[in-house]
């Protein structure tokens, strides 16, 4: 972090934006970083406020009172976490991910994630991929889903998984149990996008609310029965597209929600014993991209969902 620092502008400086100029005088620094010191009234030109936007001149005083630096976003290693790991070789890993632990942080400083357990095995992984909350895993799952979620050692794998998801050559694979009585498979084709009034939540763009949607994006999925009960199914659950709640969306919209979703309209699910919804990440395929053998990784159901299908099997 920069604190209390203080330059005159250059003869071949004037004329930049405070911000660009910030960002240029300190590499170390985002374009990001510096609007965000401008906006926030840390950085003042010749003891004045300035917008992030204000053209300087030459003989100006630049106060920095504050500013980020990119090494400040770092995600922080915490050995306190649990950490599964299912799969490992010198190129790529396959963590195992519980319930209720997000993917990586959103702002610095937070812990908690997926990604602060995996720096602290493997601090060499921080930055791998330039995204310093988000290094080296090449996709995400929910928060309240578990299950699998890939990451990279190298650059090169890095850069090939992320090709690989992006051109759809890698079998995403999940188990769901999910309100009623499926009669059989069906493949979902809709458009999603986010809902205008609940941030928190997509919603399945139809011609009655296309005009309220925002960058509408097209989501595939196919879904078989893996094992029926007197008032739910167990489904498996095959993605085609990576779009973010895709799964809980689509089987909500078509009548059949993942139990224990309250953001979908699930009913309560603690008369199951379940206090999380029942999706699990549970089976990965692709090319290994090194090589090119095939790989298939899989996560076994978490110890609370098998016991939720045995008490079930019971009824």
């Amino acid at each position: 972090m920069i604190r209390d620092v203080q330059i005159i502008v250059g003869a071949t400086e004037a004329g930049q934006r405070l911000d660009r100029w910030l960002a240029a005088r300190f590499p170390a620094v985002a374009r990001a970083q510096a609007e965000a010191a401008a906006v926030a009234g840390a950085v003042l030109v010749n003891g004045r406020r300035a917008a992030k936007g204000q053209m300087l001149a030459a003989g100006d005083a630049v106060q920095i009172l504050q500013c980020l630096e990119k090494s400040d976003f770092a995600a922080v290693p915490d050995a306190t976490l649990p950490l599964s790991i299912v799969y490992s070789d010198e190129f790529l890993l396959a963590c195992d991910k519980p319930a209720g632990m997000p993917v990586h942080p959103q702002r610095a400083g937070e812990t908690g994630t997926l990604v602060n357990a995996l720096l602290a095995r493997h601090p060499e992984l921080a930055g791998l991929g330039g995204d310093m909350l988000f290094p080296a895993f090449v996709h995400r799952i929910d928060t309240g889903t578990s299950g699998l979620v890939l990451a990279a050692r190298t650059p090169e794998v890095y850069a090939a998984l992320r090709t690989l998801f992006r051109t759809r050559q890698i079998h995403k694979e999940y188990l769901a149990l999910v309100h009623g009585r499926v009669g059989q498979g069906a493949r979902l084709e809709d458009e999603l996008a986010h809902h205008p009034a609940q941030p928190e939540r997509m919603m399945r763009v139809t011609d009655h609310n296309r005009v309220k949607a925002r960058k509408p994006m097209r989501a595939v999925t196919e879904c078989s029965i893996a094992e029926n009960f007197t008032d739910f199914t167990l489904l498996r659950v095959v993605i085609e597209t990576g779009v973010t709640h895709q799964i809980r969306c689509q089987l909500a919209a078509l009548g059949h929600p993942v139990v224990g979703d309250k953001i979908y309209g699930a009913a309560n699910a603690e008369t199951l014993g379940l206090t999380r919804h029942f999706l699990h990440a549970a089976r990965l395929e692709f090319a290994h991209p090194v090589g090119g053998a095939p790989l298939r990784l899989a996560a076994p159901l978490p110890a609370e969902l098998e016991a939720v299908l045995a008490r079930l099997r019971k009824v």
